[in-house]
């Protein structure tokens, strides 16, 4: 189906409500509100004896990773001036980003401390109060709550009843003549869904139609359970897409606090950088270095947490398929974080509130994705299985569910 005939198809009575549902013209309120995901995780992520719910992979030493690259990346290393850097990102590093890639140049590529400021500037830059966005739901939350600081905002849900899939008519029929971005993130957080390829390409075609750019979060491409599912990166697809990236997810680097924008736009990655010298100015050089080290041995890398989001996932699921009576779950895309439906007496906010509590393991319940922009699940979970430490975390789980069974 192509993007014109996608406009064109008439929203069903369920998709009509769902689109009143959604829309939110907060314009000019520039205060953010509290990043529940974060403020629950700075509670117990570094207490809790057992982190369930880790969204990121299995992560390497800085010994481990300097192996990768032998004496020699131990060397620059070590003489690595402590000065600040570049603001745009070392040219080597963007250079390597850049080779990830079709069709970037090292030109393209703005380096960022870590993905969520990528967000910040993107929207900051692109949005003002007469312009309106539109944002998949459910997300992590800045994807949304950043542009309703700045402009009307629509979000459109993926459909669980579907296998999660992003109807793009649905799309078609938010857009407003003042739509400036349409956000996206597959393999998706939390549910780890993978839009379907023709699905992908109608998006493409509706943005390009519009004019309207394609903001894609691909912090977990590379991870797919099957490679043929991978998608193309956006700033490869379309003139006017934006790939967001990061060392944090699949290459299992969160420390280094190193992400990167993808954009063939050089206008608009200069006037992001110049948000950028208000934020973190420029990354850190040590940080830097170990980024190249693990871009020029990807594959090894890559590899690495492919292994060990297939044994996760094994171990995760059989977990749940141990108790159906509470637990409806599914094969998730890709990624390293699934989103089970929780059937237990009294909600899935006391379990993982309980859980936390009493053994010790760590769970983001469904609040944590709310969404302002539209209804989504109040049953569900999120667990990850992308580290090699699950099986102390998922025995905890089991014992706990085992005494409190009726």
């Amino acid at each position: 189906m192509n993007a014109v005939s996608h406009g064109a198809h008439a929203a069903s009575a369920s998709d009509a409500m769902a689109m009143r549902a959604a829309e939110s013209d907060g314009i000019g309120s520039t205060a953010l509100p509290e990043f529940k995901l974060e403020t629950y995780l700075g509670r117990w992520e570094f207490t809790a004896r057992h982190h369930m719910t880790a969204s990121d992979a299995e992560t390497l030493t800085v010994r481990e990773l300097l192996a990768l690259g032998g004496d020699a990346a131990l060397d620059v290393l070590l003489d690595t001036r402590l000065s600040y850097t570049e603001p745009y990102g070392a040219p080597d590093l963007r250079a390597a980003i850049a080779e990830t890639y079709d069709s970037c140049a090292a030109e393209d590529v703005l380096c960022f401390a870590g993905a969520e400021e990528g967000v910040y500037c993107l929207y900051r830059t692109l949005l003002g109060p007469d312009d309106h966005a539109i944002v998949v739901t459910p997300n992590y939350q800045s994807a949304e709550t950043v542009p309703l600081s700045l402009c009307a905002t629509t979000g459109v849900a993926l459909d669980e009843r579907e296998a999660w899939t992003l109807h793009v008519h649905q799309v078609a029929a938010a857009i407003r003549p003042n739509t400036r971005v349409v956000y996206i993130n597959f393999p998706h957080n939390p549910t780890g869904k993978i839009l379907e390829r023709d699905r992908f390409d109608d998006l493409v075609a509706l943005c390009r139609l519009h004019g309207i750019w394609l903001f894609s979060d691909e912090v977990y491409r590379l991870i797919e359970r099957d490679p043929a599912r991978r998608l193309p990166q956006a700033v490869d697809a379309y003139e006017r897409g934006v790939s967001l990236n990061v060392m944090s997810k699949a290459y299992g680097l969160p420390a280094l606090r190193v992400g990167w924008i993808a954009c063939r736009d050089r206008d608009l990655l200069e006037r992001m950088v110049r948000l950028k010298h208000y934020l973190s100015i420029c990354n850190s050089a040590p940080s830097e270095r170990l980024s190249l080290v693990a871009l020029r041995h990807r594959k090894t890398v890559l590899e690495r947490t492919r292994a060990v989001a297939r044994a996760g996932y094994t171990q995760v699921a059989a977990f749940l398929a141990e108790f159906p009576e509470l637990f409806e779950t599914y094969e998730p895309d890709g990624g390293v974080v699934m989103f089970p439906r929780y059937k237990g007496a009294n909600g899935v906010e006391r379990f993982c509130r309980r859980l936390v509590e009493e053994a010790g393991a760590v769970l983001l319940p469904a609040s944590i994705y709310a969404s302002a922009l539209t209804p989504t699940p109040t049953d569900r979970f999120r667990i990850g299985y992308g580290r090699s430490n699950l099986d102390d975390g998922l025995a905890a789980m089991r014992a706990f569910i085992r005494s409190n069974r009726p």
